[in-house]
């Protein structure tokens, strides 16, 4: 029976080491002494690998014997770097302090002029306080930008911080005083600064949109990846792009923050490197009162794979620390829960001298500093020194990814504010204050214009600002910086294209038309390397194995195995350069890895085409927060909601089938949603959309749902390819001029009701029916906005007519329209038709099913449709109401609830 023994190491709160148990005390002593001995021995003859390679073969035979061991994921809580290990700083700190306090000052400015200009507008004073020596020792010695070709490093921002951002840009005269003074005042003449980090609204300025708390770390690890991807594809020379990514602890609660952790272990991401702002708060109260998150996220972390360096007492601790001959220190602070040491920030030095030193023992390592001198004991996160040294390790780090987890404070220097609850809410201060935190850091500016919060800029030829323009000159340039445009790719003939025109008798479903296209585009010797499809272990339900044997799935290390289907004609073929992007069951990450793919451009001049293709009902609805982010980073590329609708999907049942994706698709600005039926309407959408996006360069990318269902695939009609971009169009013309008339609209899988409800009508009732095609709600109620918004501005002048108008023209006859999706989808274009609009949709939970089943359940099958407008033609006057009854038998309809009910 394996026995449990755990290694000598401190418990999770605690910095003591545990007990060795099992032992007469005088034999454990002269056993752990030898093991002690033999251990300094090889830390001086061998140094850490040696030490390294000996414990892994120590755990290795305890293994062996049976001994499972528990592994100690934290170390005591001091900084992972010691004192004596630490290089020497490379700057002058003095220049460096002084130019830190004018941005501290001009951040802290920013936000308090904007609250004195218009109460309650918002902006954060404590994020940035708490990790300027963060940033500023990056900008000074780490943060490399563009030059002569090289992208620069790709910095995530803490969203919250975006003052310090801003008034760094000012002191470097990249913005005026005008946009300062315009802090979350975007409208006002002249232009004014986002509140957080928007690419959609400050396109030449930031790269990254973060304050959406989790997405930042998610998007940079992925980043982190994407950016091998091009380099093991010989697309782009990634090699000297870092990413970094800033956040704060209490973000790390978000899901998404430490979601993909395990993922840039697993693939060595050395280009990557987390730093954690710790200031042990969060909105409203401690990140873990009761607990020690630098411990908690170092366990997180280390466990995952990473490099972990703890930056947590500043220089001012070294020589406390150096009086603590017995560890009575170390042990005392890993007790100390995060409440303790966020109430000792606040409250000082007396009562960190009764709560914290509270032992004799411990009262004697500080006897020898005042009270304010105990005040003024920094954490480790504001110490240039300690952030240096940390940096340093990141950057020589190989083989793995670090994160430096810096211990801070909320609101610090900020008077009255710094470790309180209510840091975050702070949004001004008042004269008063503003005196006393220009006294605190020293910023040169008087009295009177302290009290106004007025801006202070770095002379001309002053030291600090020859300093730096130096430092940044020698990393290369300004961050944060962005590419506005991405270059443009040639567009593709019609060679990949041409085939889909011609319909096909064989039943095909749109999936696999799709598929066909896609395969033909990445043959396709200019445009198919450009292309980049991202799955989420879905490729075998939407028969895309194919690409494994064309184009390989992209691995860092190759393929170190044989596959079980080696022999196969479809092998599971990873490789270095492989060109698919294979998540596994990750719509989170998948998405972070087409953002990343589809703002290349932006970022390192190399536009990608991305195709994530993915089951539409885990697609819009799970990841909606990043298809935001997408939308205002202008990425481009095409989302493909695969398996689609409610009733297409048979069998799956409730949380498998999508009825609501198009309605989730319309709140985004620049994301053109289709529901194509038919593969000619999908082959003329991605050619216009690979015009728009990769050839014109406009800002936009592309929804498409596509299904499973087979069904014959219909010859393309002529002149169509119009009316399908933009979002309706005449499929098939009803028969007979003098019959009733009524209009059938139909979109996807569904379209093929319409159709069939189109035969009913004119075999059964003597109903003349046109069948219409719709493409794209979403397009045609955008169209129908815009002209009527010209409409209400230009009174004087003839009206506009919506694109739907100029398709229909002004017959009233009724319109019935019938999709996949809810009613709201249809309904959204309902007051610019030209007659009454009667909208079938699929309202409600779905169910485990046949097509045939659902449709019925539903109401959207052909009967139901036939049904809806021999009702509509009566409700009008246009049909004998006498005739329903036996319309209504001959068709087989039955009264029932609304399926939104049951």
């Amino acid at each position: 029976m394996a026995r449990v023994v755990e290694r000598p190491a401190e418990p999770d709160r605690a910095g003591a080491e545990a007990p060795l148990q099992r032992a007469a005390p005088e034999e454990a002593d002269v056993e752990l002494r030898e093991w002690l001995d033999s251990l300094e021995y090889v830390i001086r003859r061998g140094g850490p690998e040696r030490v390294e390679a000996i414990l892994s073969r120590l755990r290795a035979r305890a293994a062996q014997a049976g001994v499972v061991e528990v592994a100690p994921f934290v170390t005591p809580y001091v900084n992972t770097i010691p004192a004596e290990a630490e290089p020497p700083y490379p700057g002058d700190k003095e220049l460096e302090r002084r130019i830190e306090a004018v941005v501290r000052w001009n951040a802290a400015a920013m936000v308090v002029r904007a609250n004195r200009r218009s109460e309650g507008i918002g902006g954060h004073l404590a994020t940035y306080q708490s990790a300027a020596v963060l940033y500023e020792v990056g900008f000074h010695h780490f943060f490399r930008g563009p030059k002569d070709g090289f992208p620069g490093d790709q910095v995530f921002f803490q969203g919250h911080a975006a003052p310090g951002m801003y008034a760094r840009a000012f002191v470097e005269g990249r913005l005026e005083e005008a946009q300062l003074e315009n802090f979350r005042r975007e409208l006002a003449e002249g232009g004014g600064l986002s509140s957080y980090p928007h690419p959609w609204l400050m396109p030449r300025f930031w790269q990254f949109p973060t304050v959406s708390m989790g997405l930042g770390p998610l998007m940079a690890i992925h980043q982190a990846r994407f950016n091998r991807y091009l380099e093991h594809r010989g697309l782009a020379d990634t090699k000297g792009v870092r990413v970094w990514a800033f956040l704060g602890d209490g973000e790390v609660d978000e899901p998404e923050a430490l979601a993909a952790i395990r993922l840039a272990a697993r693939e060595g991401l050395d280009n990557l490197t987390f730093v954690v702002n710790c200031n042990l708060q969060r909105l409203d109260g401690p990140v873990r009162g009761n607990g020690k998150i630098v411990q908690e996220l170092e366990a997180f972390f280390r466990g995952a794979g990473w490099n972990v360096v703890k930056v947590l007492w500043s220089s001012d601790w070294d020589p406390i620390f150096a009086r603590d001959e017995t560890g009575a220190l170390v042990e005392r602070l890993g007790r100390a829960v995060d409440g303790e040491l966020q109430k000792c920030a606040a409250e000082g030095g007396a009562y960190m001298r009764e709560h914290l030193f509270d032992s004799p023992e411990l009262a004697r390592l500080v006897e020898n500093l005042s009270d304010e001198e105990l005040a003024r004991l920094r954490p480790g996160g504001v110490d240039p020194d300690k952030v240096y040294a940390a940096y340093r390790a990141a950057v020589e780090t190989k083989g793995r990814p670090t994160v430096v987890l810096a211990q801070t404070v909320k609101g610090y220097g900020l008077p009255g504010g710094a470790a309180r609850n209510i840091a975050h809410e702070l949004k001004t201060m008042t004269d008063e204050e503003l005196l006393e935190f220009r006294a605190r850091f020293g910023v040169p500016i008087g009295e009177a214009e302290a009290r106004e919060a007025r801006f202070v800029r770095l002379p001309d030829g002053s030291p600090e600002m020859a300093y730096l323009r130096e430092r940044r000159a020698a990393l290369g340039g300004h961050l944060p910086e962005r590419r506005p445009e991405a270059p443009r790719l040639a567009m593709p003939d019609d060679a990949p294209f041409r085939e889909f025109a011609a319909g096909s008798e064989r039943p095909v479903s749109t999936t696999m038309a799709l598929v066909r296209l896609l395969t033909n585009l990445l043959r396709d010797k200019e445009i198919g390397p450009r292309i980049v499809p991202i799955i989420p272990d879905e490729a075998r339900t939407f028969g895309m194995e194919s690409l494994f044997r064309l184009v390989g799935i992209y691995s860092p290390v190759g393929q170190l195995y044989e596959p079980v289907d080696a022999r196969t004609l479809l092998p599971y073929r990873e490789a270095k350069d492989g060109q698919i992007l294979e998540e596994g069951i990750n719509e989170a990450g998948s998405l972070a890895s087409f953002i990343a793919a589809g703002t290349s451009g932006y970022t390192h001049g190399v536009t990608m085409v991305p195709f994530f293709w993915f089951y539409s009902m885990f697609g819009l609805q799970r990841v909606g927060d990043l298809a935001w982010a997408a939308a205002e980073m202008r990425a481009k590329g095409f989302l493909i909601g695969g398996l689609s609708g409610r009733t297409q999907l048979a069998g799956e049942g409730l949380q498998h089938q999508d009825g609501h994706s198009h309605l989730l698709a319309l709140p985004i600005p620049n994301l053109l949603a289709y529901d194509p039926a038919y593969a000619y309407e999908i082959a003329v959408i991605v050619r216009d959309g690979l015009r728009r996006m990769f050839v014109e360069g406009e800002p936009v990318f592309y929804y498409l749902t596509v299904g499973n269902e087979t069904y014959p695939q219909p010859p393309m009609p002529k002149g169509v390819e119009e009316g399908i971009v933009r979002g309706l169009y005449l499929f098939r013309p009803g028969e007979g001029r003098r019959r009733p008339r009524v209009r059938l609209f139909g979109s996807g899988a569904i379209l093929n009701e319409v159709v069939r409800a189109q035969e009913l009508l004119a075999e059964s009732f003597g109903v003349a029916a046109d069948v219409f095609s719709v493409t794209s709600y979403k397009l045609l109620h955008r169209d129908a906005m815009e002209v009527e918004h010209w409409n209400r501005h230009h009174p004087g002048e003839a009206p506009r007519r919506p694109y739907l108008r100029e398709v229909l023209g002004d017959d009233p006859a009724p319109v019935v329209a019938a999709s996949d999706y809810v009613r709201a989808l249809p309904d959204s274009i309902a007051r610019w038709l030209p007659g009454r609009l009667h909208s079938l949709g699929t309202d409600g939970f779905g169910r485990s099913e046949s097509r045939e089943m659902l449709r019925d359940f539903f109401e959207v099958d052909a009967k139901h449709i036939a049904w809806t407008a021999l009702v509509a033609l009566a409700e009008e006057g246009r049909l004998p109401a006498e005739k329903l009854e036996g319309a209504r038998a001959k068709l087989g309809v039955r009264a029932k609830p609304l399926a939104v009910n049951v």
